[in-house]
């Protein structure tokens, strides 16, 4: 039930920052559920009725899809939870889902003037998943239903944030869209990458669900190049867009990382929650990619990297190492993320970089041989440069080592089986900045494939992007043909 109590905002001197429960360390390794409660409904008008009302909301300015975080804040604190829910989803079309995973301490709450200001943050992803959550327990998300429905469609391919996002969109305005996808479920990224201890997966499917409803059609476990020509998609819609996400994995160059129990990261986690589906996953089911017993180390310091040690810590691993070659300050990863790794008994290793994989004679992974590292003067990305010191490597043991470097883009032009598709340096496509558009006329691109792997609420801005800039481009192309309107009936 929404909450009926108004409250004056600005209460931070008089409130002090209070988060949902967090499920004790010692609870929470032991399963997959997620760490965090939900608030109630005083808690949450209190923690919102703390913001300060900015004139400049700096919250505002550093959110990717840049949310009215003010205006839907102070209407919790005043009760108006479904006029919040109005307000929030009118910018993101997965509210809940960013407000579990983003990484608002590098976002929105990290530039709150409360923060900067010493007194806290304002919760703001903690209120934005209770208030998308609330919406979905009184009936408030409704399916799409468009005004008028158009002699259009759009193929989306890719059925991750950004091209859930984009079909979103797109519907709304009344196109017909279809959305090809290699995986057999929706979500790509949300379903297959992130554990369910930050996103339970029967969020992703209620709004896999949300958007059949509102008629979308998805073509799932179809290989564009294989199943269906880039060729053949092209002529039956009228534009595409390109939402595929970076899958290929940057791998360890060292000596030994052919060794038996060295894996990709996404390798790891998709059998992860493969498993956590109820799918038959052998190569978890022997013993390959499931972690009990083992002694586990993790080379990469991002958000997938901490996915990757939590897991590992929940599957029962005799120990979880995490190899990062700078210190703590300098992880590209969230901080709440390291803190609640910690807490969970991960050890992290800073300031320290793999030499090569040790094995066995079987080929069997033993351990990893690593050097201890020094931040020099920065690089070209401005960022201090490690610099080995010499003679200090040491060993860890390790059964399983997983690689978390992050992602490159796949070969989309030889994957597709259309060369003339053009790519940058670093294997993303080329687009127009100004329409999305790629070198070849109708075809749209979005996300990670154009940015490189970011955030999945970057995913969501850039497909919410592209689908305005689809629609201008279908507009033009119905009055060059006279294209009529079907109405809906």
């Amino acid at each position: 039930m929404s909450q009926k109590k108004s409250r004056p905002m600005l209460q931070f001197t008089r409130l002090g920052q209070d988060w949902p429960d967090k499920r004790p360390a010692e609870d929470r390794r032991r399963d997959f559920g997620e760490i965090y409660g939900q608030y109630s409904n005083d808690k949450a008008g209190d923690q919102a009725s703390r913001c300060e009302q900015c004139g400049i909301p700096f919250c505002q300015v550093h959110c990717p899809v840049q949310n009215n975080i003010p205006d839907w804040l102070k209407l919790t604190a005043e009760g108006r939870l479904e006029e919040a829910y109005a307000v929030s989803s009118a910018t993101n079309n997965m509210p809940e889902i960013c407000g579990r995973i983003c990484p608002q301490d590098r976002l929105c709450e990290g530039s709150c003037v409360l923060e900067q200001s010493t007194h806290g943050t304002v919760t703001i992803g903690s209120v934005e998943k209770y208030i998308t959550d609330t919406a979905w327990e009184n009936g408030w998300v409704k399916p799409v239903t468009p005004l008028q429905e158009l002699d259009q469609s759009v193929a989306i391919i890719g059925a991750g944030p950004g091209g859930m996002a984009a079909a979103e969109e797109l519907r709304k305005i009344g196109y017909a869209v279809h959305v090809y996808d290699r995986y057999d479920r929706i979500g790509g990224l949300l379903t297959y990458g992130i554990p369910n201890f930050k996103l339970e997966k029967e969020v992703v499917q209620r709004r896999a669900t949300l958007l059949e409803d509102s008629g979308v059609v998805f073509h799932l476990n179809v290989n564009i190049g294989e199943d269906i020509s880039f060729s053949d998609i092209r002529e039956k819609h009228d534009a595409v867009l390109v939402t595929t996400g970076v899958y290929k994995a940057r791998a360890l160059t060292n000596p030994g990382v052919g060794a038996l129990g060295v894996f990709p990261a996404m390798t790891y986690l998709t059998a992860s929650n493969r498993k956590g589906l109820g799918d038959a996953v052998p190569a978890f089911d022997d013993g390959t990619l499931n972690a009990e017993g083992k002694n586990i180390v993790v080379v990469g310091g991002g958000d997938t990297a901490m996915d990757c040690i939590r897991s590992a810590v929940r599957q029962g691993a005799k120990s979880v190492k995490c190899l990062y070659r700078r210190d703590r300050d300098n992880m590209p990863g969230s901080q709440r993320e390291v803190t609640n790794a910690i807490e969970e008994g991960v050890e992290f290793i800073w300031l320290s970089s793999p030499e090569a994989v040790l094995h066995n004679e079987e080929n069997i992974a033993t351990g990893v041989r690593a050097v201890r590292m020094r931040l020099g003067t920065p690089d070209a990305s401005g960022r201090a440069k490690p610099e080995v010191i010499g003679g200090s490597q040491f060993v860890l043991p390790a059964d399983l080592v997983i690689e978390a470097l992050g992602f490159d883009p796949e070969d989309l032009p030889g994957l597709f089986g259309e060369p003339d598709l053009s790519v940058t340096r670093w294997g993303t496509l080329k687009i127009d900045y100004r329409t999305l558009m790629t070198n070849m006329d109708g075809v749209f691109a979005a996300g990670d494939i154009v940015r490189g792997a970011s955030l999945v609420v970057w995913a969501i801005r850039d497909g919410r992007d592209a689908a305005a800039n689809i629609e201008k481009y279908l507009t033009a192309k119905a009055k060059k043909s006279s294209s009529p309107l079907r109405k809906v009936s």
